[in-house]
């Protein structure tokens, strides 16, 4: 067994967003106290990241990390890759190459987005994270951890979830095709985006996630990536049965 922590729970602007007064912004409930979306995962004594928020090294900080061997990308949008430089703390400390997993167009981006890293220059000055980039479209295995990423649609974008164990990530979502739905049956655990209430290009609003989580009939099932309309008490008040909204610093078994 092993765990998963929500590092990071919010949607780009992170809750509260800047300079909004709104009653989730302003709230004290430490569970509407959002940091851009992440997860790290602990499993068979290997330390996996999924993306690199733009909040990395604040939520490395208050989870208690000291270690990453992996990171998944799920896409290169800035809220889920920011974080990257922060890499460069484990990979000098441990003193080892960190291989980071993604599709081929987010690793494209990767390298042009962060030229710094991959343009094979030597680090100068303050140095820079030693990390290698892996393509991967089936699944594959870290150490003895399988992964199988998961293909969905972020609006017209091809973007990963992953599936780890009987726990799926999918978290920048607006439509899961047919043929990715059988790599979701069976899930104990489905962690979904659902970003707010009013009908978005790119996300599930929350009623669209709880229609694919009624279909897809995981045990449970965790909301993410929540906008500052998201008051965390009233809206987990209404949810069905096993779903909850997930919160900064949550941790699950998986």
């Amino acid at each position: 067994m092993g765990s998963l922590t929500f590092l990071g729970t919010g949607t780009s602007t992170g809750v509260p967003a800047i300079g909004c007064q709104c009653e989730v912004c302003v709230s004290n409930d430490p569970k509407n106290k959002r940091l851009r979306a992440s997860v790290w995962i602990k499993q068979d004594g290997l330390s996996v990241l999924i993306d690199t928020s733009t909040d990395l090294r604040a939520q490395a900080l208050r989870a208690g990390i000291t270690n990453i061997d992996a990171v998944l990308y799920t896409h290169h949008h800035a809220d889920h890759v920011h974080g990257i430089d922060e890499l460069r703390s484990f990979s000098f400390f441990h003193k080892k190459q960190i291989p980071c997993y993604a599709n081929q167009e987010s690793i494209r981006r990767l390298k042009e987005m962060f030229g710094y890293i991959f343009n094979g220059a030597a680090a100068v000055g303050g140095g820079k994270p030693d990390l290698s980039l892996n393509y991967v479209d089936g699944p594959f295995a870290i150490g003895a951890v399988k992964v199988t990423p998961i293909a969905v649609k972020h609006g017209s974008m091809d973007v990963f979830g992953y599936r780890i164990n009987d726990t799926a990530y999918v978290t920048d979502c607006s439509f899961i095709p047919p043929s990715s739905e059988p790599l979701l049956e069976g899930l104990d655990t489905l962690i979904l985006g659902a970003l707010g209430f009013k009908t978005h290009a790119t996300h599930f609003t929350l009623e669209k996630a709880l229609d694919a989580i009624k279909l897809l009939k995981p045990g449970a099932a965790y909301l993410t990536h929540l906008t500052h309309n998201m008051m965390h008490e009233e809206v987990s008040a209404r949810l069905p049965e096993r779903v909850n909204l997930a919160w900064d610093g949550l941790v699950i078994d998986i």
